[in-house]
């Protein structure tokens, strides 16, 4: 559906540009003008009461032989016709006679018009959506193009549903005998029927459901009080239209453009950036920000930096965001200040405030009348921070702080705050997270107090940045950004997922003193370890701070000086909880359960199916009555073919349903295998339990690999096979399924359930690395030390690219347990 498609309908309009032109004229002389009119001016008159028509901009798109051009400039309104075809503009220019040159009249794809965003009022089009290759990116055009307020009107029908639902195509043929039995004229008896059908067979609208889709699209392309009249034909059609049309009556789909985003002195129109000093309290506090107002409607998104001003990782990475997240992909609002404690930060005064020498992050609400800080926080509090729906807090070490990355998210605030800071913190690609529970003194702990979910995200320290911990910080923001539905992309990959740490515990000094650490932030650490010292100059110890329970060192001191009633050392304890993307996993593949028995039914009466046997017997010793377990078994694929050979085979997988799908086609197949539900990640089987241990397509998608091939290992006998087929997935986009067959399963399962797919992919950090290298490496830690590569499987496996086809090259690793 590229530019091929496009000319293709180009030269069908240009040709029938005459003959619709005298269709537009017939409907110009009879009650059809009166029938239009009466109804565009009616929904304009009452969208803008205040307004005379020649205040009132609108936007005829694809206007055709020029018919709601004509109609709205006759009534005073100022009006730009677009048209894809340029004859067609010229027969509109000539229906429209003396009022040609009131009407603005512009060559343009309707998908990608040449006109300024921001300048319509109204937008109209009448019977265009449904020829166009790329409808759902009309639909952002036409928004963008509006004005705050600004309000779409597309008249459109089901045209040519009747080629892919058989219901319509009898209602179709029937609107066609019913013409003739009639004798009324048959509108599509003067057209090039079969050029027309040939073009809409490959545009998507005649395949998808509509209006539904276009409501659905809308939305998602950021309109608001978005509605569809199914009902208008009856305003605005003569009963000839409806003899001919009644399979497909005309529908009137409408949606509003939000309104532009103001803050204080700053006034956004959508899909604008503005960059600027943001003035609170009345003007005496000027930060620095930004704001990105998208086009489409969205929550807003507060991100701030600089609370602590000597924390350069955070203040950066909110510089670098404003200028690089880009407008087009915004849905809703991000406000950026780079910078809070703003003269301390220019003053290079470290993290207190400048006046006062407070510590900002100490004091909301803060206080009107009170100093510098509590001022700056009550500001912040209550002219800031309720603009926001969500809230990211930057922070990183402080200039004598050495930590390791983690993140704090809310948790004294009302349930459903907690738990939505909790799942932004989800998206920090970091080790570890903490939730706090105090509801003030902290900005982000404030904010969440007063219902708004926050986190705040530390990287960095010692009074130093770098690039690489910007671009980590940023990775991360617009990960929860992405997840947040405020930025549209895919998130970026991850290394880590992060673990809770609870019970945290932060050890002052009892007195000045010098420090002298014993572990590094970062390490795990033992009840009773020393986690260091503080001596005085001739090297007497004066405290010990010891380790109360078993945890990981978060931060601490990383400068020779120690004050007293100062931080010293900061840990926590890791909590083991469920991994909820496990829950995600399973939910995903119950959701695919139906479709991969429906596809693994067929591979086991294919080509494939020998080949992978074929595949597989190379690799396995010559005895018959070996047990394998079959990992992530799925639908059963690999365990039926093992077990027509007359190996003894269980297959395991953590999803309910694909284990009751495979015991239904091993039941068809007449073959003997046990199925169980059992995460693969930790088999229930006692050690040494299988001779082979095999797995297609598993690995990538567990969170933790290197514990499963632990386990895979501990279940093998001595002198057993780990057989894993996998591929490198993360270099990989799932949703983009451009180059498959028609009839394969990525397409037919749509672009949700691919989304869906790719965004748990990038949540895994197997997807991160460089595989099958990773997996060696993995596996001789080990201490394996037989392996078989293979990286030439899928030529062997995937002869034809049909609907079973793997795009991304397989590898095979082999190894026996020693």
């Amino acid at each position: 559906m590229g530019s091929n498609l496009k000319n293709e309908i180009h030269d069908y309009w240009t040709n029938r540009a005459r003959g619709y032109s005298e269709y537009n004229q017939q409907e110009m002389a009879d009650a059809r003008r009166t029938m239009w009119r009466d109804k565009l001016l009616s929904l304009l008159g009452n969208q803008f009461p205040e307004k005379e028509p020649k205040e009132i901009k609108i936007l005829d798109v694809g206007t055709g032989p020029g018919f709601f051009a004509i109609l709205l400039a006759e009534a005073g309104y100022q009006v730009t016709a677009v048209d894809y075809t340029e004859e067609m503009l010229k027969e509109a220019q000539r229906n429209a006679g003396g009022l040609a040159g009131c009407i603005v009249w512009k060559t343009g794809d309707a998908q990608a018009l040449d006109v300024e965003s921001n300048s319509f009022d109204a937008v109209v089009t009448r019977n265009v959506t449904w020829n166009l290759p790329r409808p759902d990116l009309a639909y952002k055009e036409w928004l963008r193009v509006l004005k705050p307020e600004g309000v779409l009107y597309n008249f459109d029908a089901d045209w040519y549903g009747h080629l892919y639902n058989e219901e319509k195509r009898s209602s179709y043929e029937k609107d066609r005998r019913q013409t003739e039995e009639q004798n009324v004229e048959d509108y599509y008896s003067g057209t090039d029927i079969e050029k027309m059908e040939e073009i809409a067979r490959q545009v998507p609208l005649s395949r998808l459901e509509r209006p539904k889709w276009d409501l659905e699209t809308m939305k998602k392309a950021g309109f608001l009080d978005v509605s569809c009249d199914e009902k208008v034909w009856k305003e605005v059609w003569t009963e000839e239209e409806i003899i001919n049309n009644s399979t497909s009556p005309i529908f009137l789909l409408t949606g509003r453009k939000r309104d532009a985003f103001h803050l204080k002195n700053i006034t956004v129109q959508p899909g604008k950036k503005w960059s600027g000093e943001l003035e609170l309290a009345n003007g005496d506090i000027r930060l620095p920000a930004t704001v990105l107002h998208g086009h489409g409607t969205g929550k807003t998104m507060l991100i701030t930096a600089g609370v602590h001003a000597g924390e350069y990782v955070g203040i950066q990475a909110a510089i670098e965001l404003s200028q690089k997240l880009k407008i087009e992909k915004v849905n809703g609002t991000i406000i950026i200040v780079k910078v809070m404690n703003r003269p301390a930060f220019e003053a290079r005064n470290g993290s207190m405030g400048l006046d006062d020498g407070k510590n900002l992050n100490r004091e909301f609400p803060g206080n009107p009348d009170g100093t510098e800080m509590e001022r700056l926080a009550w500001a912040i509090s209550q002219e800031l921070q309720p603009a926001a729906d969500y809230y990211i807090d930057l922070h990183s070490g402080d200039d004598y702080e050495k930590l390791t990355p983690y993140v704090y998210y809310a948790g004294a605030a009302a349930g459903e705050v907690v738990s939505l800071s909790r799942q932004m913190a989800e998206q920090v690609d970091v080790p570890y997270m903490v939730k706090s529970n105090v509801a003030s003194g902290g900005s982000y702990n404030y904010a969440a107090s007063q219902g708004i979910p926050s986190i705040l995200i530390e990287r960095g320290g010692m009074g130093d940045w770098s690039y690489e911990e910007v671009r980590s910080t940023r990775r991360d923001v617009r990960n929860i950004l992405c997840h947040m539905g405020i930025y549209q992309g895919v998130k970026n990959f991850r290394t880590y997922y992060p673990l809770d740490v609870a019970d945290i515990r932060y050890q002052d000094a009892e007195e000045n003193g010098l420090w002298y650490p014993f572990k590094k932030v970062g390490d795990m650490i033992q009840e009773g370890d020393i986690l260091g010292e503080v001596r005085d100059y001739e090297g007497n110890v004066k405290e010990v701070s010891v380790a109360e329970f078993d945890g990981v060192l978060l931060y601490q001191c990383g400068t020779l000086q120690v004050l007293g009633n100062g931080p010293m050392v900061t840990y926590g304890r890791i909590v083991s909880r469920y991994d909820e993307r496990k829950e995600r996993i399973v939910n995903y593949w119950e959701k695919r359960s139906d479709s991969f028995l429906v596809q693994k039914r067929q591979e086991l009466h294919s080509a494939m199916a020998e080949r992978w046997m074929r595949e597989i017997h190379a690799q396995l010793p010559e005895e018959k009555n070996l047990k394998i377990l079959d990992v992530g078994c799925g639908a059963g694929f690999f365990s039926i073919l093992l077990a027509k050979e007359g190996y003894q085979v269980t297959g395991i997988d953590l999803t309910p349903d694909m284990i009751k799908n495979a015991r239904l086609l091993a039941e068809e197949e007449k073959v003997s295998c046990e199925f169980q539900v059992m995460d693969a990640e930790n088999p229930e089987f006692p050690d040494e339990t299988f001779d082979v241990v095999i797995s297609r397509n598993l690995t990538w998608t567990l969170p933790h690999v290197q514990h499963a091939y632990q386990e895979w290992i501990r279940v093998l006998k001595k002198g057993g096979i780990l057989l894993n087929f996998d591929a490198n997935y993360g270099i990989t986009d799932f949703s983009n399924v451009a180059d498959l067959p028609e009839n394969h399963a990525h397409n037919i399962l749509g672009d949700d359930m691919m989304r869906e797919c790719e965004e748990i992919k990038r949540q895994l950090p197997i997807s991160s690395y460089s595989r099958p290298a990773w997996d060696l490496e993995t596996l001789g830690a080990l201490e394996l030390k037989e392996f078989k590569l293979d990286l030439g499987i899928s030529s062997r496996i995937y002869l034809e690219k049909d609907a079973f086809y793997n795009p991304t090259p397989l590898f095979m690793l082999r190894t026996t347990k020693k």
